[in-house]
């Protein structure tokens, strides 16, 4: 992609946007003919009207999907085909990179140059790494006596309902798709009412590698119309879910109040960055706490959002986080090296600029921003955000902000330091910052945390299960461990006696 703010503006004016539904291998209009309003944050535009799906369409994907299951034209197909479908739709996403990537800037914000570099590769690198894997999934043969054959095999769940949030729209959606349509799953997938450009463009790059009319359905809408109808709905054999942890306890009880489907919710996260005195290099550590929390606006399930550092240090290294966050100012999503872009809505503004109310008003030390920034008319942006002197109970060090807002909190000795880490409802991401090995390991294991991270931030990759503890979810996304979510594991017992 040619690398100024004029020229990219060119090419994303020449985009084709989807606006329709994607049922049974067709674009089309939601049932009833209803439409929203798209608007990107860059500047305030309509980018389209897309379908608002409803109870209505769900059930038609889901006819679809459940048709597509029982013909067997994916389900049954063997491993090794399904891994070259998969590994072809990984490279028609690598093909089509630029234009994924203008599509998420321009739908939720961010910067162009953070979907060229990380949400577009990684959706291929998921893509083709699960398609890659799957025919080295085995069954199991179980120890038994001579006269008996007992076996453990993996079948597909069925129907697979998936929701998945705005804030990396193709990523979150490949994370489910990849392995459910591998393991040989059809799948329903409702995209944010936020973020829908870019996973129904997904779905005709899925249909052009291979994968067969009616396997794989978008259906966009919001929740109320048409999520809790998928969570619902009596076909769905399974519902895999990223978003926020109030949402997620919705989805559970819609699968508990329907046929008790297999359900599994990627949740929120209140994430602590843990930095001792005796961190091996505290500029490192003070610019990764600064991108660690303001990297995608701060719309980050992972972000560090509670920066937890050792009194002895604390004044001296929160100067040099505000230094290094003064320099990642919101500017157009298209301008090269941006460092942050624009929020996905004005609601979502209005959301976050509550609780930086809410974090003075509480008494806590304003250190850097703090207001919305003018960038482009009609956008929406906010300054990166840091908050010294926060109390361990206060608002914006308790609740998810999802922006870029940095709540640091002191603390006397390790004792106290996994104290504040671990009194919170969530449990999805952790880092600790230490020259001390022994350390190191003890609080690594005392962390209530799925990821933990030592002296960096946001390490792993396909080849690690990730999720929460506690209300952060369930379930395991990424890595082998993914495929337990869609299929259901099956004992088969057979007498040898004769």
């Amino acid at each position: 992609m040619t690398a100024t703010l004029e020229s990219r503006k060119t090419q994303a004016a020449g985009l084709t946007i989807r606006t329709q539904a994607f049922i049974d291998g067709k674009f089309v209009d939601a049932v009833n003919g209803n439409t929203f309003d798209c608007i990107s944050p860059i500047d305030g535009r309509l980018l389209g009207k897309v379908a608002d799906g409803s109870q209505l369409d769900i059930d038609k994907a889901v006819l679809a999907a459940r048709s597509s299951f029982e013909a067997g034209h994916w389900s049954n197909t063997t491993p090794v085909h399904r891994k070259k479908v998969l590994q072809r739709f990984a490279e028609l996403v690598t093909t089509h990179t630029d234009e994924l990537a203008l599509l998420e800037s321009l739908d939720m914000g961010k910067p162009v140059d953070d979907a060229l570099g990380y949400d577009v590769p990684a959706t291929a690198r998921c893509l083709a790494w699960t398609g890659e894997a799957i025919d080295k999934v085995y069954g199991e043969v179980a120890a038994t006596g001579p006269n008996e054959l007992g076996m453990i095999t993996r079948e597909p769940l069925g129907v697979v309902g998936a929701i998945v949030p705005w804030n990396f729209p193709l990523v979150m959606a490949t994370w489910k798709l990849a392995p459910a349509l591998a393991m040989g799953n059809s799948v329903v997938l409702k995209p944010s009412e936020k973020s829908p450009l870019t996973v129904l463009r997904l779905a005709e790059l899925a249909m052009e590698a291979g994968i067969p009319a009616g396997v794989f359905n978008v259906v966009p809408g919001f929740g109320k119309t048409a999520g809790e109808p998928l969570a619902l709905h009596m076909d769905v054999d399974g519902l895999v879910f990223t978003g926020s942890t109030a949402v997620g306890k919705r989805l559970l009880q819609c699968a508990g109040l329907s046929n008790m489907k297999r359900a599994y919710m990627e949740c929120g996260g209140k994430s602590p960055n843990i930095v001792f005195a005796d961190a091996p290099d505290l500029d490192k550590a003070a610019q990764a706490a600064a991108s660690a929390i303001f990297y995608n606006q701060g719309e980050v399930c992972t972000a560090a959002s509670r920066l937890l550092v050792e009194e002895s240090i604390r004044e001296d290294f929160v100067a040099r986080v505000v230094d290094a966050g003064r320099k990642l100012q919101p500017q157009h999503p298209f301008t090269p090296g941006a460092a942050m872009g624009a929020m996905v809505d004005a609601g979502h503004v209005e959301r976050v600029m509550g609780f930086i109310a809410k974090g003075q008003a509480e008494g806590a030390r304003l250190a850097l921003g703090g207001k919305q920034a003018q960038v482009v008319e009609g956008g929406c942006y906010i300054e990166p955000t840091i908050f010294d002197g926060v109390q361990h109970g206060h608002t914006i060090s308790r609740e998810e902000i999802f922006g870029p807002v940095l709540s640091v909190i002191g603390f006397t000795d390790e004792a106290q330091a996994l104290k504040f880490a671990n009194d919170s409802d969530y449990g999805l991401a952790a880092a600790v910052w230490t020259r001390d090995i022994a350390r190191a390991h003890r609080v690594t294991r005392k962390l209530r945390a799925g990821s933990v991270w030592v002296n960096y931030w946001d390490g792993g990759d396909m080849t690690a299960p990730f999720g929460g503890y506690k209300q952060s979810g369930n379930g395991r996304d990424k890595s082998l461990h993914a495929f337990d979510k869609y299929t259901e594991i099956k004992a088969t017992w057979i007498n040898l006696k004769g």
